[in-house]
């Protein structure tokens, strides 16, 4: 089969200034059925592992270091000799799930390959300071992890988070990109760059 993104559904919690919600997680995997790359392996381990099978896992790719985006990474980097990468603004994050574990990275305008597809990090801050989206324009397809929804910006109450940051994020580098674009989102459905661009004003008035 080629080159393609395949999506995983989880279930657990996510911990942040002192609450705990319960969350459904998108995991995704790029690429084709000899190798993948790993996005945001969350909460379930096997059955993460299980969607791989006996694929070469080249990656492990965090959007961003909130706990139920990076809860299941150091288990699959293990298990599959998979390096982890993470933006470097989300460390003080990550190092409260993952203290001791140094991941490799991630930067702006930067290309990772797999299966022959080439995916551009874009950073998004606004979430968090080290959010990023991944773009495949092999597959019209943007991996936006909690920057965008089907509906509005991912939320911003919480700490480290700022409104008029992930604004700019989702204009300059999302917005910009083909209104054909899929979205596919940290959890929920998937939307288009075109059904969210018509609602960016809507977002400004209601402020959040």
């Amino acid at each position: 089969m080629p080159p393609r993104i395949e999506k995983i559904v989880t279930s657990g919690t996510f911990s942040l200034d002192g609450g705990t919600w319960e969350v459904d997680n998108n995991v995704y995997l790029i690429g084709d059925d000899s190798e993948v790359i790993v996005i945001d392996p969350a909460h379930d381990h096997a059955a993460i592992l299980d969607a791989i099978g006996g694929r070469n896992v080249v990656g492990v790719i965090c959007t961003h270091g909130h706990d139920d985006h990076i809860g299941q990474a150091v288990v699959i980097a293990d298990m599959t000799g998979a390096p982890i990468r993470l933006h470097p603004d989300d460390l003080m994050l990550w190092q409260v799930v993952h203290p001791g574990v140094v991941p490799t990275e991630l930067s702006d305008g930067q290309t990772i390959e797999v299966a022959g597809l080439s995916m551009q990090v874009l950073h998004t801050p606004g979430h968090s300071p080290g959010g990023v989206c991944l773009y495949i324009s092999e597959l019209d397809a943007l991996i936006s992890g909690d920057t965008l929804f089907q509906g509005g910006p991912g939320a911003t109450g919480r700490s480290f988070s700022d409104f008029p940051t992930i604004l700019g994020s989702i204009s300059e580098k999302i917005l910009t990109l083909p209104s054909s674009t899929k979205v596919l989102p940290g959890h929920g459905s998937e939307t288009t760059v075109g059904n969210e661009s018509a609602d960016y004003q809507d977002w400004i008035t209601r402020g959040h």
